[in-house]
């Protein structure tokens, strides 16, 4: 009976040790894989964040380049990338497509900041209507009495032309922010690319339009939070649902997203919430449901670091966090809906 009982247990052993070393390959070789992505600009400085403590703490090594989102979908409907970054979400033609199917992961949402350049004036508000005029082509110099008049306006305002900076690109932080006007009565409409009037500026992402402004006296734009404070650009008080001139604050942006229901696919967009910041949205990481054996794992690993450990980076650089039960459910979502293929 001894012996038995000696040799099975030999026999455990030698089978743990197996085991133990099939999860160490399978760790090493998941660790060895490169993931390359690229998009939006929106969260690059997040983005840059995450995988470089990724790369440190040797958990996979993800390069991410901000090329715009148009441009990120475009690659990965083309297959040159293993998954991409955007603020806009797909349209069901795009989705289409894809071959290997694709789902959107939120990763964090944020503001996008209205940017103006006029020396002397540093609390510059402005409403649904003084917007929408402004981005319309319609209202073009400072003094305008539709701006002037504002409740508790600066009295300083310029009488000099206002120069409009918009994205050369298709763009998510273009979505978010002409999506906000679309919903405010605009009638520029919600888009990555809709149609500016002809005399704007365009620069290339969000820090080609954060250079604009602030080059270029008498100008306004729209970026990123982050970019504007990046490039010490004045922000715009804006009027939110609620009646309440906010600046692009984090605690503004949380108070807007909050309350806000997930849908099963995370697919949340809202263009005029009822308070806090109103011009907010989220970022997604656009990924396949298909992939090599190890790419699938990697972008598994990628995506539960991001939703777990990430996100507590995302605060750090005035980025909301995902809440922890929509989290939760998209690491879930993702181990379930990602698989292997030949």
């Amino acid at each position: 009976m001894n012996f038995f009982t000696g040799r099975w247990r030999r026999s455990f052993i030698v089978a743990l040790a197996a085991a133990a070393f099939s999860l160490t390959l399978i760790s090493s070789a998941v660790a060895a894989v490169t993931l390359n992505g690229s998009g939006a600009t929106f969260p690059k400085p997040l983005y840059d964040r995450y995988f470089s403590q990724m790369r440190s703490a040797n958990q996979i090594t993800v390069n991410y380049e901000g090329t715009g989102s148009g441009a990120g979908i475009k690659a990965l409907i083309a297959g040159t990338v293993d998954f991409a970054g955007s603020d806009a979400l797909m349209t069901a033609e795009q989705i289409a497509e894809v071959k290997r199917g694709v789902m959107a992961v939120p990763t964090a949402g944020g503001a996008v900041a209205v940017v103006y350049n006029l020396p002397g004036v540093t609390n510059l508000r402005l409403n649904k209507d003084a917007m929408n005029g402004i981005f319309e082509g319609k209202i073009t110099r400072w003094n305008d009495p539709k701006i002037a008049g504002i409740s508790g306006q600066a009295k300083n305002l310029p009488n000099t032309p206002i120069r409009v900076a918009v994205r050369a690109d298709s763009s998510g932080t273009t979505f978010i922010f002409s999506n906000h006007l679309q919903a405010t009565g605009s009638t520029i409409k919600a888009a990555a690319q809709p149609k500016w009037p002809d005399t704007a500026v365009r620069g290339p992402g969000n820090p080609g339009v954060a250079a604009l402004v602030k080059n270029t006296a008498g100008a306004i734009g729209y970026v990123q939070d982050t970019y504007a404070r990046q490039n010490n650009l004045q922000t715009a008080f804006i009027q939110n649902k609620a009646g309440r001139f906010v600046d692009p604050s984090l605690a503004e942006a949380e108070k807007a997203l909050a309350g806000e229901t997930f849908p099963a696919d995370f697919r949340l967009v809202e263009g005029n919430p009822n308070d806090g910041y109103p011009i907010v949205g989220l970022t997604w990481l656009l990924i396949y449901k298909q992939y090599p054996a190890a790419k699938a794992e990697a972008i598994k690993k990628m995506v539960n670091w991001v939703m777990t450990t990430g996100q507590g980076i995302n605060k750090q650089l005035e980025f909301t966090q995902i809440p922890s039960a929509t989290a939760q459910k998209v690491v879930q979502t993702v181990n379930q809906t990602v698989v292997a293929r030949g």
